[in-house]
């Protein structure tokens, strides 16, 4: 069926003020089924009085089979943010996301599915205000953010929005969102300390001697994962009786140096009679099914696997009880992995959308698992959550999950997934753990150091620097790399990580407040810069900084420049640099918010080593008036006394008059009573400067401040200090694998291809690219372009200018023609992911009229975590032709199906798939010379040809099909080109 023509959404208010729900039409909002991003499902459903009216009315259409897309025009000049788990830039106009959690091993900036679904947008508006929209619905869906200032969403099946806005700042955006999807859970403090792992700690013994290194190096460390490995062949909630003979003596181990200990539970339950998950399982009858009824059976790492259904209650009880019984054994925490969920050797990585869930009536029903697939991580992750309240009431759960859905934040934290150990993925963590924070969920790091691949002593100390300041810290690495603790990249390295993780657990007390506050308002731990100052245009495109409140981090991702080298643009107003005696090139630099008082603590190795009437010191930056203001948050750290008052909430203030700064309790909320601690008062004056004081918390505190020229004075000497100091400090020095001479010496000529009717060249430094493509008996220029864009590319995805059009391209094959050789060249760029585009461009020896480009995606490393399939992937040949008579140009061709097509560039752009493709061949026909381009190419190789006219040239494209690789499935398109006369 045709698409309606766009219409307005009819409208409600929901929730509170500026809250409004929209729905296609009133018959289609009683249709909707039960919200799984709300907290409470209810709250979405039941209007509200109010005289409020939206300013901004989303418009719909109903597409072919039901699909809904919805468009939402905003004003010019509006930026958008959120998108939940996405890789690439944190301002994501121009980009497109589809949500479908999807195991993405090796991701690159471009992937448009990662591991978690947030169907979710915020919008900066030209003049600050903000705007926050979602599209309630579990399915598959398109976030296309591609139109400026406009946001499209579709999915297969009607959907409510909800809007949240236009209010007056992005913080004010993201409390209204909690108060829809829920706050994070308050976590345990221990949680807020460093953490270590890898894919594995193969023993009791390799996990105790790791942690007692951290103890003896004074390294800082709270936790210590266990991947895997510690199961008895992979079945969950079992322990391999040799490596892990009794996990009880090894957490109470752990524990008594200040240790916790969190081990990994995967959804896939070995499908084997006698192991009692299984039994239990089968018995309960809890096994997702297959369309006909039957459990289905996909293959994980222990071979054979059924799936729990957690979209039933009963299901949900029955893996809560397993891990109520499973933390008995000294469990602190559970990883959740997998739970996308992953299934090996499929080319979608997951289970079919045919399969069956039987979920209860309240979250939406007996439905596919297209329309359950987004929520299955969560709903593990709720289930795991719960056991683990039954099993201790007294502790708070900490639960990690891969995947998630928008609202996870209630039952766990997550991390970014199997990033690469290389620049760039240091660099797209940034954005990433931002964009999460502004999708709702503040609890989040990336793997530091890189999952995939062996990081360099550089690397991996600059991504400690930065990453010990990320909410949730953890260093972890796959199988089968070298070594990634702290100590294992030299001494440098190791030093930069102490004083990383240090500074880390000197801003313990501040974070922790940041965590109350998320937990009880809904805003971000860590936030944009552009939150400090919406209106400035300049700020948002900024994410090598960021906010963690007043405190602002700057740090650099180039690997030959350090942050105290990089222009940081700061926000508007003071803004003061300090640090604990600790600056390093390879450490961030902080900043203090002028009128911001930031708690501090002693420098401790584990939580477990601080106590409340530990000395306190505030480091103070007063504002343009000389005032102000700051918050500590104080708890016993676990349990949920806190909700019974059983805390201490304290607020300073700092004020100055007549030359004398007086530092006092303003308030203090909470039934616990102030211990009798020494508070040490710093005043930040610039360049690193400040001035000190000794006082008692909780009594007035006074500090004479020096004289302006005296400031001046010791804000020279502070900053000539600080030059001279890290001058003197020997950064990390980096070992990088260089290539072979011939090698580099190839890569950076370019090169000719000539032989026949073709004069081609080629820059391999670049994207391997074409720049220029003449046909020497017509004396005519098909492709030309400068060196670093257009020409002929090739991606390695779906989206435009993804991994394979700009990384440097190694020669590995040349011959020429002279030598008796077809004039060729083979190429080959390192995609990420254990992935390489090989291509090999020849002139035919046989056939000299014939360029033949044959082209592939080959995996060389993929890991074994995704059962040896790749990332999604796509080889999307895309060349860009010259135009020299735009209006006498058509793309002519016979399809599959036999009827004949002419494509003018009025047409714009045009996708051809199934039996309307080209057969075998198109052709770029020039009427006005009577010249064609003919590309020729095997359609069982393409999926889709696509045509897009731009101004004097034209791009006609080949796409494969989009799906996994392996050592055994690579993707190719080999393809030829030819000019013919034509009449």
């Amino acid at each position: 069926m045709a698409a309606e023509t766009a219409r307005d959404m009819v409208w409600a208010r929901v929730l509170e003020d500026g809250v409004f729900r929209f729905d296609a039409s009133e018959a289609a909002r009683a249709a909707a089924g039960p919200s799984l991003s709300f907290a409470d499902p209810r709250r979405r459903e039941a209007p509200r009085n109010g005289a409020d009216t939206p300013a901004v009315v989303p418009a719909f259409e109903v597409a072919a089979e039901g699909a809904q897309k919805v468009v939402v025009k905003l004003p010019p000049g509006t930026s958008f943010y959120g998108t939940g788990e996405a890789s690439g830039p944190l301002e994501r106009t121009g980009k497109r996301v589809f949500t479908w959690n999807t195991d993405a091993w090796g991701f690159g900036p471009g992937t448009t599915s990662l591991y978690q679904s947030h169907p979710w947008v915020l919008a900066i508006l030209p003049d600050g205000k903000a705007l926050g929209v979602l599209a309630d619905t579990t399915r598959r869906c398109e976030i296309d953010l591609r139109q400026e200032s406009t946001i499209k969403f579709s999915a297969p099946s009607a959907y409510p929005v909800i809007t949240f806005g236009p209010f007056n700042t992005p913080a004010d955006v993201m409390m209204s969102l909690s108060h829809a999807i829920g706050t994070v859970s308050m976590p345990p403090k221990w949680s807020l300390g460093y953490h270590q792992c890898r894919w594995s700690y193969d023993s009791s013994e390799k996990v105790l001697k790791v942690v007692r290194t951290f103890r003896e190096k004074d390294i800082p460390c709270d936790v210590v994962w266990m991947d895997i490995d510690y199961m008895d062949g992979f079945r969950c909630f079992t322990f391999d009786s040799i490596r892990f003979p009794d996990p009880k003596s090894m957490v109470d181990d752990l524990h008594s140096i200040g240790c916790k200990a969190i081990w990994m539970l995967d959804p896939g339950i070995k499908k084997e009679e006698g192991y009692f998950v299984y039994d239990s399982g089968s018995k309960s009858d809890v096994w997702i099914q297959k369309a006909d009824g039957s459990p289905f059976v996909g293959e994980v790492w222990p071979g054979d696997c059924v799936f729990p259904d957690y979209t039933s209650e009963k299901t949900r009880a029955w893996w809560a009880s397993l891990v109520k019984d499973f933390i008995s054994n000294g469990v602190d925490g559970i990883w959740n992995d997998m739970n996308e969920p992953a299934v090996f050797k499929t080319t979608t990585k997951t289970m079919p959308e045919s399969n069956i869930h039987r979920g209860d009536a309240d979250i939406g029903g007996v439905q596919n698992h297209s329309y359950y697939h987004n929520v299955y991580g969560m709903l593990m992750a709720r289930s795991t959550y719960k056991g683990m309240e039954m099993g201790n009431a007294a502790k708070r759960p900490f639960v990690l999950t891969r995947a998630g859905f928008i609202g996870s934040q209630r039952y766990a934290a997550t991390w970014t997934g199997d990033n690469l150990s290389n620049w760039e993925h240091l660099h797209m963590s940034l954005p990433m753990v931002l964009q999460l924070g502004l999708s709702g969920q503040p609890l989040s790091g990336p793997d530091i150091g890189g999952f995939a691949g062996n990081a360099t002593p550089k690397l991996f100390g600059r991504w400690m620097g930065v990453g010990a300041l990320f909410p949730f810290s953890r260093g972890h690495t796959e199988t089968g790399s070298i070594d990634h603790e702290p100590w294992s990249f030299g001494e440098e390295c190791e030093e930069v990580c102490r004083l990383a993780l240090l500074r880390r657990y000197r801003l313990l007390p501040h974070i922790y407040t940041l965590f109350y506050h998320s937990h009880t308002k809904g805003i971000p731990v860590a936030a944009p810069v552009f939150f400090a100052d919406p209106q400035d245009p300049e700020l948002r495109k900024v994410e090598t900084s960021f906010l963690l409140g007043p405190l602002l981090v700057c740090a650099s991702t180039l690997p030959n420049k350090g942050a105290h080298e990089c222009a940081h643009k700061l926000p508007k107003g003071i803004w003061l640099p300090f640090d604990f005696a600790d600056s390093h090139p390879d450490l961030p630099v902080l900043y203090l918010q002028g009128g911001a008082i930031l708690p501090v603590g002693l420098p401790i190795k584990h939580v477990g080593e601080a106590s409340l009437e530990d000395d306190l010191s505030l480091i103070i930056t007063l504002n343009e008036n000389g005032k102000a203001e700051g918050v500590l948050f104080e708890d016993a750290g676990d349990g949920y006394a806190f909700t019974r008052g059983d805390y201490l909430l304290t607020y300073y203030i700092a004020e100055l008059h007549s030359s004398v700064v007086t530092v006092k309790v303003l308030k203090s909320e909470g039934s616990w009573k102030r211990p009798k601690r020494n508070l040490k008062i710093n005043i930040l004056l610039g360049g690193g400067a400040m001035i000190s004081t000794d006082g008692v918390d909780g009594e007035e505190i006074h500090l004479t401040m020096p004289s302006e020229s005296e400031v001046s004075s010791l804000v020279a000497t502070s900053e000539f200090e600080h030059k001279k100091r890290m001058e003197m400090i020997q950064p990390i020095p980096d070992i990088e694998e260089p290539s072979g001479q011939e090698d580099a010496e190839l890569s950076k000529i370019p090169v000719d291809l000539k032989s026949g009717d073709w004069f081609l060249k080629i820059v391999p430094w670049i994207g391997g690219r074409i720049i220029s493509m003449a046909h020497l008996p017509s004396d005519s220029q098909w492709l030309h372009s400068r060196i670093e864009i257009n020409g002929y590319e090739e991606y390695s995805g779906t989206e435009y200018r993804s991994a394979g059009c700009t990384e440097e391209y190694k020669v590995i094959r040349r011959y020429l023609e002279q030598s008796g050789e077809e004039e060729s060249i083979c190429m080959e760029g390192d995609i990420g992911g254990g992935l390489v585009l090989q291509r090999q461009i020849s002139i035919l020896k046989d056939n000299p009229k014939i360029v033949q480009i044959d082209s592939s995606i080959q995996a060389r490393s993929v890991g074994a975590g995704s059962g040896g399939f790749s990332r999604l992937v796509c080889l999307r040949v895309h060349p860009t032709f010259t135009l020299l008579h735009p209006t006498e140009v058509v793309v002519a061709f016979t399809a599959i199906n036999g009827s004949k097509q002419e494509i003018s560039p009025e047409a714009g752009e045009i996708a051809f798939e199934g039996d309307l493709r080209p057969n075998g061949e198109w052709m770029l026909v020039d009427k006005c010379v009577g010249l064609s381009l003919v590309n020729r190419f095997n359609p069982r190789e393409v999926s889709k040809c696509f045509v897009h006219w731009g101004t004097g040239d034209v791009n006609m494209e080949l796409w494969s099909e989009e799906r996994p690789v392996s050592n055994e499935t690579p993707l190719r398109i080999c393809h030829q080109y030819e000019v013919r006369q034509t009449s």
